[in-house]
């Protein structure tokens, strides 16, 4: 059995020995190789990691998340048992600050049992530290949280879920690859396999040569049984990401490390690798599936329509002038234009047509 050293080298090797990988096949190894996958290996969030997500920056996004459950639990008619659920839980910082605003309504908490789907054992046992004081369930899958009323949270989960990249040339939309250049450096290149344009979307069709299509049967694949689990069982998911409203075309894989953008090539399973999010193919599959969705509307939209602005004064009230302003910081950082607040967007599914709020008013 060969043994190696790095990442890089496993790449290379398997390259040598099978043949060209798609970008699916090399995003899923860098994030989630058992030995080396970025997930499995390290703690990638906050100021010392890689990149910081809205949990980290502030409790105040997790109780606006959490007051957004605990809402469309009551609007459901209070279902007296559910399963709170949520994906890729990164160091469980978001939970703690749902759970904190749950615990104010008894009912919720009661009729509620809490599953973290977690694919790192590294980040499984950080969750387990935060939340010890919590019952919760852990899954690797989906697939295996139980059946019954389900309310899903998935903050910044499918951008890391793999994508499929393909290029128009001359002789049709091929499939892109990683593969070896004559010196054993990675390099993109292409495979002999090419997309049936009947499922290409109407805009897409009149692309120019050299435009890169992306396509993710693997988010699309989990919104189809979450929307399925939702309209069998009643419930709602809220997914929010990084993404685009229509489908496009554009080459958005990404690689960060230590806050700052890098090749994608360079270092396999030492920063992290995504894509944008296409919301509206989440929003066709889940349609697809029988369920309701709902936006996406913008971060800023969600978070100032549901009382950010008038929770940060109450959670600065008496603090210091530095507390205060870090306060200030986090608010801008969340829902500032030029941060987080347009790039990042929310997509509501639902087991029926009433709108979540604040859906509603944008729809």
């Amino acid at each position: 059995m060969t043994t190696h050293k790095t990442l890089l080298d496993k790449i290379k090797f398997r390259i040598a020995h099978q043949g060209p990988i798609t970008i699916a096949e090399y995003m899923n190894l860098c994030l989630a190789d058992p030995e080396f996958g970025y997930y499995m290996t390290r703690e990638p969030f906050g100021a010392k990691g890689d990149f910081t997500t809205a949990p980290e920056v502030s409790q105040l996004f997790g109780e606006i998340i959490g007051a957004w459950l605990v809402n469309q639990w009551q609007q459901d008619g209070a279902p007296d048992a559910f399963h709170l659920v949520e994906l890729g839980p990164g160091r469980g910082t978001l939970m703690k600050d749902v759970l904190r605003v749950a615990n104010l309504r008894p009912a919720f908490m009661q009729a509620a049992k809490v599953h973290m789907v977690e694919t790192s054992p590294r980040l499984k046992q950080v969750q387990k530290n935060r939340l010890s004081t919590q019952n919760i369930q852990w899954h690797e899958s989906f697939e295996s949280v139980p059946e019954g009323p389900l309310y899903v949270i998935a903050n910044e989960l499918f951008d890391a879920l793999p994508v499929h990249q393909y290029q128009l040339t001359p002789q049709g939309w091929r499939e892109r690859c990683v593969g070896l250049t004559d010196a054993g450096d990675l390099t993109f290149g292409f495979s002999t396999t090419t997309l049936d344009t009947r499922l290409l979307a109407e805009n897409i069709k009149n692309a120019g040569l050299g435009s890169i299509l992306e396509l993710s049967p693997a988010s699309t694949a989990l919104a189809t049984s979450i929307a399925q689990r939702i309209t069998a069982h009643g419930g709602s998911a809220l997914y929010i990401d990084y993404g685009y409203t229509q489908t496009q075309v554009g080459d958005t894989l990404q690689a960060l490390k230590e806050h700052a953008y890098v090749s994608c090539l360079e270092t396999p399973g030492q920063a992290d690798l995504t894509a944008h999010v296409n919301f509206e193919a989440l929003a066709t599959a889940s349609k697809k599936a029988g369920a309701i969705p709902h936006g996406p509307i913008t971060q800023a939209d969600f978070l100032l329509s549901l009382g950010l602005l008038e929770r940060a004064g109450q959670l600065g009230a008496g603090k210091s002038e530095a507390e205060q302003t870090d306060i200030r910081q986090a608010v801008e950082r969340l829902a500032a234009d030029n941060q987080m607040g347009t790039l990042f967007k929310l997509l509501a599914i639902t087991a029926n047509n009433i709108p979540p709020v604040p859906f509603s008013a944008k729809n």
